[in-house]
């Protein structure tokens, strides 16, 4: 969606009626509701700030809570919200992703595969230990079992990572230098391992002057990590320091964890993922009996004729998968599934055919959304731009749609699970709230569903920007706000 949606009559009849509904909101509105909102969006702290709200009642449609809905603020991880609603939408939540091993040689009487073997990358954001205990190479585990059981026991060849289905920008437009480093910003691969991160942890010596015990999950030859890092007296400050350049699998950690002190643990993106998951994938291989006498490559060009499955996998259902983009608020899920859209829908698995795709469903669905510019599918980006008046619609729509249930229990629980699983705990609005959170530096973003203690039901779109009085401060605001629609 890199121009707006103008021009488009059907949206434009949509903004008109919203339009006539925010300028009566402030009259219609309750008006112990409306004062204290207002008095909520006006403390001194975010005096400064700009606020952008819309509350609706989903059983009468009626504007509760207008503020500035219309503007365009930047969403953050409400932005995921789009691309799942999309997702959902085209998919439905009973799809499987499916990643497949397969070659075009022969399979001899001595157990040879007799060519290359393409490990086929399908979009399955869960190729990880996440629905298998924290087995982080249970997948890989699964296929490597399927080659043993069917005789393959020596690959005559390379083992090759194919990463065709998507295309284009592996990472999102404007998305910061510094996220690049840690796992929320990882790069983007049809064929992901491990949410193409590795997980580190290091744990002060027994002695001051020790180095520290770094242990890293998966142990694979794919990266590497180099640490000078070492225990300092106890009581004093972590110093440690994690450096990663682009484009490299090098880690280094420098600094000092003090004795006594509590573990660090991080998750590090690790680059070119389809190699990652192919060298991981040979290393399982091996320990299953596998051998592999050829290299580790990667390719997007076309799978060769003639080839056939040797084994596959399928993800789980997309009920599942959304759960975890929208309450772990999982960044390159969300990622992976703009560009199975537009794999899908517009046959070409690239950011800008996803956002197509994604233009298309709001269009149907009649959000108004012709002033919002996305540059990505998870609200990383520092460019995303849409209105609280667009969310509010989308999530009014698909409270209609015919998959709303999945929708909506993809969604953190108040004071329950997920993002939200210590906000809003022991307050009226416990376990009455389904919502996805948001948060970049000078934002802060929540837009779901509340039921009032009467029994209510209401969609709202609360977005916090270019505030500096803090995270705690800006969460804390919109929390409030949220009990105060439960208890109005």
């Amino acid at each position: 969606m890199r121009a707006g949606l103008s021009g488009r009559p059907a949206v434009a009849l949509a903004l008109a009626a919203l339009t006539t509904a925010a300028a009566v909101a402030r009259a219609s509105a309750p008006t112990a509701l409306r004062r204290e909102i207002d008095r909520i969006a006006l403390r001194p702290p975010l005096a400064h700030a700009w606020w952008g709200i819309e509350v609706r009642s989903l059983r009468s449609g009626r504007v509760l809570y207008a503020r500035d809905a219309e503007k365009n603020f930047k969403p953050a991880s409400t932005l995921k919200l789009v691309t799942a609603a999309a997702a959902l939408d085209a998919l439905g939540p009973d799809a499987r992703l499916r990643t497949t091993v397969e070659t075009a040689g022969r399979l001899d009487a001595y157990g040879r595969i007799l060519g290359d073997v393409y490990l086929v990358g399908g979009g399955d954001p869960n190729l990880s230990g996440r629905f298998h205990d924290g087995r982080t190479t249970a997948t890989l585990e699964e296929l490597a079992g399927a080659l043993h059981a069917s005789g393959v026991r020596r690959i005559e060849g390379r083992l090759i990572g194919h990463e065709a289905l998507f295309g284009g920008d592996r990472r999102g437009e404007d998305w910061a230098w510094n996220d690049l480093v840690w796992s929320y910003g990882a790069e983007v691969s049809a064929l992901s391992f491990n949410d193409n991160a590795a997980q580190l942890r290091a744990i002060p010596g027994e002695r001051v002057g020790d180095p520290l015990v770094v242990e890293r999950d998966p142990v694979s030859a794919h990266y590497g990590v180099v640490s000078t890092a070492v225990t300092s007296a106890a009581g004093g400050k972590p110093e440690l320091v994690l450096r990663s350049d682009p484009g490299s699998n090098l880690i280094r950690l420098s600094g000092s964890l003090p004795h006594g002190g509590e573990p660090w643990a991080a998750g590090v993106a690790i680059a070119d993922p389809a190699r990652y998951a192919a060298v991981v994938f040979s290393e399982v291989l091996a320990a299953r009996g596998i051998s592999l006498t050829g290299t580790v490559a990667t390719s997007s060009d076309p799978l060769p004729a003639g080839r056939r499955v040797l084994a596959a996998r399928e993800s789980e259902p997309l009920a599942e998968i959304l759960r975890v983009v929208n309450k772990k608020s999982q960044n390159l899920h969300s990622e992976m599934l703009l560009r199975l859209l537009g794999a899908r829908v517009k046959g070409e698995g690239t950011v800008e055919a996803g956002h197509e795709a994604v233009e298309d469903f709001l269009r149907r669905l009649g959000v108004p959304a012709e002033s919002w510019d996305l540059r990505d599918a998870s609200g990383l980006s520092r460019s995303d731009i849409v209105t609280p008046r667009g969310l509010a619609a989308l999530l009014v729509a698909m409270d209609k749609h015919p998959h709303a249930a999945a929708f909506r229990d993809s969604l953190p629980v108040a004071g329950v699970d997920g993002t939200l699983e210590g906000r809003m705990r022991g307050t009226a609005a416990q376990g009455r709230v389904r919502a996805k959170t948001g948060s970049l530096r000078h934002v802060n973003a929540l837009a779901g569903y509340a039921t009032h203690r009467g029994g209510e039901r209401l969609v709202f779109a609360i977005v916090l920007n270019h505030h500096t009085a803090g995270g705690t401060v800006g969460v804390g605001a919109i929390d409030d706000i949220v009990n105060a629609l439960v208890t109005r």
